[in-house]
């Protein structure tokens, strides 16, 4: 068995859709700012992917400045993540994402969330939310942050 641990940042930024945890939010008042999606959740599971199979980590495998990644769902990148991770000898047991910030409320949505980045996994997600009482850039609303932890084994 290895584990992994992602984590993944982005600013808030006015007048774009938020995508987080696999969803579109569109009743918020601002986005996460990103050369992809900005969706910190699935960017951190990602991310704990890549560290558990000891293949870097999401900025090496993806690219903050490709062109190919612009505007790329956090769907999608998770997928990929999950691809190569089995293409790499490993199976996927499990990956659990808590997501830092003062909204959206993840308690709302989880269970779509979880459906979603499962189905993009391939395997069980678990999707859970704080916030940060005021503290950092998360607390005083600037960003959202998310840290993810994956669970996976060598076939």
């Amino acid at each position: 068995m290895r584990i992994g641990v992602g984590v993944d940042v982005h600013q808030l930024r006015t007048g774009q859709v938020m995508y987080l945890a696999g969803l579109s939010w569109p009743d918020e008042p601002a986005g996460l700012a990103g050369h992809s999606d900005g969706d910190v959740a699935a960017h951190a599971c990602a991310d704990a992917l890549y560290s558990a199979a000891g293949l870097g980590d999401l900025g090496e495998n993806i690219g903050v400045d490709e062109p190919a990644a612009a505007g790329r769902s956090g769907v999608q990148i998770l997928a990929d993540a999950a691809a190569a991770v089995r293409q790499a000898g490993f199976d996927i047991a499990n990956v659990s994402v808590q997501v830092i910030g003062n909204t959206p409320r993840i308690s709302t949505r989880r269970a779509e969330a979880q459906a979603v980045l499962s189905a993009a996994l391939g395997a069980p997600v678990s999707v859970s939310g704080t916030t940060a009482d005021g503290l950092g850039l998360t607390g005083r609303g600037e960003g959202i942050a998310a840290v993810a932890s994956a669970l996976i084994w060598q076939r």
